[in-house]
């Protein structure tokens, strides 16, 4: 009887000899260089013992000069005065000593600042969703429109954050950070699913919001130009104008995207849990604008130590661009405010918003050293103070949130 085990033996044997007959002979006049035999390293099938002895003898022979060449040029104990935001040559795997303690200390923040968004109860906001005269169209619309651009857009800045900006900062302490922050988009995105799942919404719909609905598919276009580049496994930073590129995604990432693009949704969400309507889902958005207050500050702070580190970077262009990249993100967020707000609503409207905006976006240019836009703007919405005051961002962790551990144990009182 014809066995498996005959069949592929036969298979084996054919496959071998036409990869013999497919190799090309060596150029007559040339060395032939001898194949190293590579340890083998998978598993045979036939029994344990000789598994056990294939595994000590690939281990004898795996050539560990492999592994020594890849760190070879990191050097040896790094000095802290080696360490640099981008374009370090000392070794990223070595955490300590620390050069930016605000980097580590943030991470330690965002550690003990966990939450999950299962701890929030959600049954009051399904009864009121799904009550006929619970909410009004525009509420809904806002409710609608936040969730279906905050479903995708934490998820834009977590795939920039692995693909892009993590492999550029060649700084283990804000790598940390950045690992951290990672994490947490996944919870917010996990939180927006959550929210959409619990009311009983068209996921297919909220989840597809950033293409199919133009106020909010501009913002997300906006922010994916400022990534096609640094995404090409090819880019590398080191040049002048490579390290721009890298600059201006920061930028339009913790600025606009995270530092204006934001806001309006929150304000909107938060405005309605202050009139004690959709409280679960704006508790979740009190958590997620608490860790997005501690992601702007650091990308602030890691912007302007690339300024400090590379000034040949911050010239009179790049200060233009970065104002402008500023400008942009205003007036788009101002075009999403037009969209979900054609009326009044929920004590604000559109003209309220875009006065916000452009104090929020002289937050911004300020914080980057550049002059502010619009000197006559203030906060339109003062009872907004405590939770979205941008004067107090920097502070927002240590003053809101004393001692605690998880989500579950924060007083908002």
């Amino acid at each position: 009887m014809f066995s498996w085990e005959e069949y592929d033996n036969k298979e084996a044997k054919l496959v071998k000899k036409d990869l013999q007959e497919q190799t090309p002979e060596a150029p007559k006049g040339f060395p032939v260089k001898e194949e190293k035999e590579q340890p083998i390293v998978a598993l045979p099938t036939d029994n344990l013992s000789n598994r056990q002895e294939r595994a000590k003898r690939a281990v004898e022979q795996f050539d560990q000069q492999i592994g020594e060449d890849v760190l070879e040029g990191m050097g040896s104990r790094v000095d802290v005065d080696q360490k640099a935001m981008i374009n370090c040559r000392a070794d990223v795997n070595q955490l300590v000593p620390f050069k930016y303690d605000w980097a580590w200390q943030k991470y330690l923040d965002g550690c003990a600042n966990h939450w999950m968004p299962q701890e929030i109860n959600m049954t009051p906001d399904v009864a009121l969703w799904k009550s006929e005269k619970g909410l009004s169209e525009d509420e809904r619309k806002i409710v609608t429109r936040s969730l279906g651009f905050f479903s995708t857009a934490d998820s834009l800045v977590a795939n920039n954050l692995v693909l892009s900006v993590y492999r550029h900062i060649t700084n283990p302490e804000c790598r940390q950070y950045l690992l951290r922050q990672s994490f947490e988009e996944a919870i917010h995105t996990h939180a927006y699913q959550y929210v959409i799942e619990s009311l009983g919404m068209d996921e297919a719909e909220l989840f597809n919001m950033y293409r199919e609905v133009p106020s909010v598919a501009r913002k997300a276009s906006w922010a994916l130009d400022f990534t096609k580049e640094l995404d090409d496994p090819n880019f590398k930073t080191g040049e002048l104008e490579q390290d721009k590129k890298l600059l201006r995604n920061l930028i339009a990432f913790y600025c606009v995207l995270e530092g204006i693009f934001f806001y309006c949704g929150f304000t909107q969400i938060l405005s309605m849990g202050n009139r004690n309507k959709m409280m679960g889902t704006s508790e979740q958005f009190q958590y997620i604008l608490r860790d997005e207050s501690m992601h702007l500050n650091f990308g602030i702070d890691m912007i302007n130590q690339i300024k400090l580190e590379n000034p040949q970077l911050w010239d009179e262009e790049m200060q233009d661009q970065a104002a402008g990249m500023i400008l942009q993100g205003m007036e788009l967020e101002i075009e999403y405010a037009k969209d979900t707000m054609p009326r009044g609503i929920l004590g604000m409207n559109a003209a309220m918003m875009e006065e916000y905006l452009n104090y929020i976006a002289n937050r911004r240019l300020v914080q980057l050293g550049l002059p502010e836009e619009f000197p006559k703007a203030g906060n339109p919405f003062p009872w907004m103070s405590e939770i979205m005051d941008l004067r107090k961002e920097k502070n927002f962790f240590e003053t809101r949130v004393i001692e605690y551990q998880t989500g579950g144990a924060l007083n908002w009182d």
